[in-house]
């Protein structure tokens, strides 16, 4: 049997909606041999998640999910196999959960100026104490009736070039590639597709940047064959994973990106060899 991976799962520590304990559980279900927990700029669920893979026989790699912003619009950079708990990374951490909170009052403002009343309470409570983001300005609409679903909420208000987009993170591509090889890490661009901009990646390759997020819901297979073309041309891993959020995307389901466990094992040779 082969072994698998989802390599991009979100917790209740950022903008998913289940505990760590649970995205094991429902790994376990899934088949899953190996995980990361990813959640936005925060790191708060990885040793739990850590702590019930060993008691169900799941790897679990730590990892981040970091948001930069270049030319406005906003950039992920996932991390993998990080020292989550240097004192010097979880300080910076906090610098840029404090960035998120700063983007909601912004994203209510313009709302505001949009017709749209939506108090932040509504949104930091959708947060609980996980790092915010746009997600929960989302639910926190939806549960308000301004919109059906979080799908709309996005298309009209959230996405980009919509009326109360703020990207706002005064935090490079660069700076976020840095940050993760400084902690021991594996910098891997999360879903390119989605940027539209492809000619960023030579430039983050020239900044370190080691892999590429291929395997994604969102990616066609012609896509997937265009970015295994670029990450071969460029000497880069390959990764994939779900983007799993919990109840907050009930058409993403965990384990519906299912990556080969060599994979991993190139993660792991490419991380020893650094």
């Amino acid at each position: 049997m082969v072994k698998s991976a989802d390599l991009h799962l979100h917790t209740i520590f950022s903008d998913g909606t289940s505990t760590p304990e649970e995205l094991v559980s429902q790994s376990k279900v899934k088949g899953l041999f190996c995980i990361s927990v990813v959640d936005h700029d925060a790191v708060g669920g990885i040793e739990r998640a850590a702590r019930a893979g060993e008691k169900e026989g799941i790897e679990v790699i730590p990892g981040i999910e970091l948001s930069a912003e270049w030319q406005g619009l906003e950039i992920h950079m996932l991390g993998y196999f990080i020292d989550y708990k240097r004192p010097s990374f979880i300080e910076k951490l906090d610098s840029l959960a404090q960035t998120r909170v700063e983007r909601v009052y912004k994203i209510i403002d313009k709302l505001k100026q949009a017709g749209i009343d939506l108090e932040p309470e509504s949104v930091f409570d959708m947060a609980e104490a996980g790092t915010v983001g746009r997600l929960h300005v989302a639910r926190a609409m939806v549960k308000k009736r301004i919109t059906s679903s979080t799908f709309e909420a996005f298309q009209k208000y959230l996405g980009e070039r919509c009326p109360a987009y703020v990207c706002g993170f005064r935090f490079s591509p660069e700076d976020a590639i840095k940050l993760i090889k400084g902690v021991g890490g594996i910098p891997v661009l999360a879903h390119p597709y989605i940027i539209k901009h492809d000619e960023l990646i030579p430039q983050l390759v020239d900044c370190g940047l080691m892999g590429l997020e291929v395997y994604y819901p969102e990616h066609t297979q012609a896509m997937i064959n265009y970015y295994l073309d670029l990450a071969k041309k460029h000497k880069l891993l390959v990764t994939g994973g779900s983007d799993f959020h919990g109840r907050a995307k009930p058409d993403v389901s965990i384990g519906m990106i299912k990556l080969d466990y060599k994979f991993i094992e190139k993660m792991k040779e490419a991380k020893n060899a650094a």
